[in-house]
């Protein structure tokens, strides 16, 4: 799996510290109002709301009122401000690494001129049209941290829950299912015990770019991190592989 994977979890691990609560507030505000708005407002019958639920809930404790607030807005009963649509962007950074950006925005044409200048602004530059979204899949991703030597319980349990892949870190193990399984998964895991860190839908490369030099490193996660801090990007996703001794350094 790519480093990106790796710096998402070093980056769950060290926590939100270093985004204001409220950027992500508006960020998951966003995700929950297009998740209710395509499945309805029922996170027991909304698999993906209940994701973006939980994970709101895990990554930045947000509270019941905000989630009630975005989930309304989503179905139509509370009419306030812009309609947020969706919307993938493709680029290129550093090294010639694809990125694949997800963005929640009221605005396509402000989004979309925002990215290019964060881009070209770290030595990267916009994608055409399908140049990058055929490099990446959609799959459920979770981990779960290793304690007591568990990890060969963790691994059968998840092939046992319906897990597609398993892979084993330095102290966690790693979770892939199809879209559709990731919640059946995740809560076949907690009946038995294991309760994954976090669980959420991404975007894997299909093949990756491997990268070795630090400097080089430095320049591609702070480009991610760029385009992660404006307020219309959700999620951005890269086919780099940095080691993880390397990207335990940076």
């Amino acid at each position: 799996m790519s480093g990106h994977s790796k710096w998402k979890q070093i980056k769950h691990k060290k926590g939100a510290a270093d985004i204001k609560k409220g950027a992500m507030f508006s960020k998951y505000s966003r995700l929950i109002e297009i998740a209710a708005r395509k499945g309805g407002g029922n996170p027991d019958m909304n698999p993906s709301l209940k994701q973006i639920i939980d994970k709101a809930r895990s990554d930045c404790n947000m509270p019941n009122a905000n989630i009630e607030r975005a989930i309304k807005k989503g179905i139509g009963e509370l009419k306030d401000g812009a309609v947020m649509e969706e919307a993938m962007y493709e680029g290129f950074g550093p090294e010639g690494v694809a990125l694949y950006i997800h963005a929640v925005t009221d605005n396509k044409n402000r989004t979309i001129n925002a990215i290019k200048t964060i881009l070209e602004r770290h030595g990267g530059h916009m994608g055409s049209g399908g140049a990058i979204g055929w490099m990446f899949k959609q799959v459920g991703y979770m981990t779960l941290k290793i304690t007591n030597n568990n990890a060969d319980e963790i691994e059968l349990a998840a092939i046992d829950a319906g897990a597609t892949d398993v892979k084993r870190d330095v102290d966690s193990v790693e979770i892939y299912t199809e879209p559709s399984q990731l919640m059946k998964v995740k809560n076949a895991l907690a009946s038995v015990g294991f309760k994954p860190e976090n669980a959420e839908l991404t975007f894997v490369p299909t093949n990756v770019v491997k990268i070795s030099d630090a400097e080089n490193a430095k320049k591609i996660l702070n480009l991610v991190d760029a385009l992660e801090e404006n307020e219309d990007v959700t999620n951005v996703y890269g086919n780099f592989d940095i080691d993880s001794e390397l990207m335990e350094k940076l």
